[in-house]
């Protein structure tokens, strides 16, 4: 190769006659001319040995003809293979399709700010979720479809009021929502009845309160949502390995920080950084409303002598001087508020453990005050005059003369 370059470039650049490279370079002129000539580089080359499969391969096409999905090793039994499947196998891949109609695969594009496949993903590790329990509670993930931005945060529980929660909060970190959140039947987002996707009331609101459409896939077509699956399998090999837990807010506080090197690394279908492309994607999205969407835990009821609110599976206290009236429970993935009439009587960070009650100290010192003065009050004698009537007066009410009766 080294010779065969050297020879061209004394011919070509140096304008040297054929004999003078014979002479400086010391090869046969016909080797000299050969290389002038030549197209292409020299490479070895030998001539092509016959295979141990041509004597059975009328064989396997008649055989593919007939059946063309036929398994190698099928093939191989019915033609009495008893060599190598190796290369009965590679031949069979190379006739195949020769027999069988093409599939090719589609490949799917997104414009910028098209949507958003959504999904819920349970890793599977143990959390502490306090008081005692461990449980393992679902991960919002949300992968942009035009630049591959990957999204995610824990959220106590599936259930409608925290899974807005969470989708909302995702939405306010991307600082824009896409036009369409594709989403599974997830119960909290909807289900198919009648062959018609329904998507919940809730759902209803939180999307036309943004604007956007929610697309559901159809039962059973995980497929569909492609892009998040895999994304829920790169958060398991790639960010739970080696990791500890203290807690949920620590869970997601280590989340944060790996997606920021996540959308940082270069992704090999887009062939850059999704953190390339965020502007573009934002710029086809749909800007986030002046108000936010209702979300979260929003309930009114009236407040019982035990002076407890019930807001998902745990108990919360609030001050016992709002008892008997109206109160307004509002709680998201950290916090538990109540108010009366406008008027703050409870707050609690939210519990992510179930069957707990929690009570502020404040609540039980003003529910003992309250129950003394409420005994103290009862037991006071209670002075009064009561009027004393004579028997006489009953007497004449009725018509009777105490001599005649005598």
């Amino acid at each position: 190769m080294e010779d065969w370059a050297e020879i061209r470039r004394l011919h070509r650049a140096e304008g040297m006659p054929i004999k003078a490279i014979v002479r400086k370079l010391g090869v046969g002129r016909n080797t000299v001319r050969r290389a002038l000539a030549a197209e292409g580089p020299p490479r070895y080359q030998r001539p092509a040995k016959g295979s141990i499969v041509d004597a059975v391969e009328p064989q396997v096409r008649a055989l593919l003809r007939e059946w063309p999905t036929m398994p190698a090793t099928v093939i191989a039994e019915r033609i009495g293979w008893t060599r190598s499947l190796t290369v009965l196998k590679e031949r069979v891949r190379l006739l195949r399709p020769l027999f069988t109609s093409p599939d090719p695969a589609q490949r799917t594009e997104y414009l910028p700010g098209e949507l958003a496949q959504c999904d819920l993903w349970f890793p599977p590790t143990d959390v502490p979720l306090g008081w005692g329990q461990i449980g393992r509670p679902p991960v919002l993930v949300m992968v942009c479809g035009y630049l591959r931005w990957l999204s995610a945060v824990m959220i106590p529980s599936r259930q409608t009021p925290d899974l807005l929660s969470g989708q909302w909060a995702l939405l306010a970190g991307l600082g824009a929502a896409p036009r369409a959140l594709v989403w599974d039947n997830e119960s909290a987002v909807g289900q198919w009845r009648g062959g018609r996707p329904q998507l919940t009331d809730a759902m209803n609101g939180f999307r036309g309160t943004l604007g956007i459409r929610v697309v559901q896939c159809r039962p059973a077509d995980p497929e569909a949502k492609g892009l998040v699956e895999r994304a829920n399998g790169y958060l398991e090999t790639s960010f739970l390995p080696g990791r500890m837990f203290a807690g949920p807010a620590d869970f997601n506080g280590q989340l944060m920080q790996w997606l920021v090197r996540a959308n940082g690394r270069r992704h090999r279908t887009l062939g850059c950084r999704p953190a390339d492309r965020i502007d573009a994607d934002r710029a086809g999205m749909v800007s986030l409303p002046p108000v936010a969407p209702v979300t979260g835990w929003c309930l009114s009821t009236r407040l019982p002598r035990a002076h407890y609110v019930r807001v998902d599976a745990n108990d919360y206290s609030v001050h016992p001087a709002v008892v008997g009236r109206r109160v307004d429970v509002v709680a998201d993935t950290d916090q538990v508020t109540v108010s009366c009439d406008g008027r703050q009587v409870a707050s609690h960070a939210r519990c992510w453990a179930a069957g707990q009650t929690i009570t502020d100290p404040m609540h039980r010192t003003a529910a003992a005050q309250l129950r003394q003065a409420h005994r103290l009050a009862c037991a006071a004698p209670v002075v009064a005059e009561v009027q004393h009537r004579t028997l006489t007066d009953y007497d004449r009410v009725f018509g009777l003369d105490i001599e005649e009766v005598a």
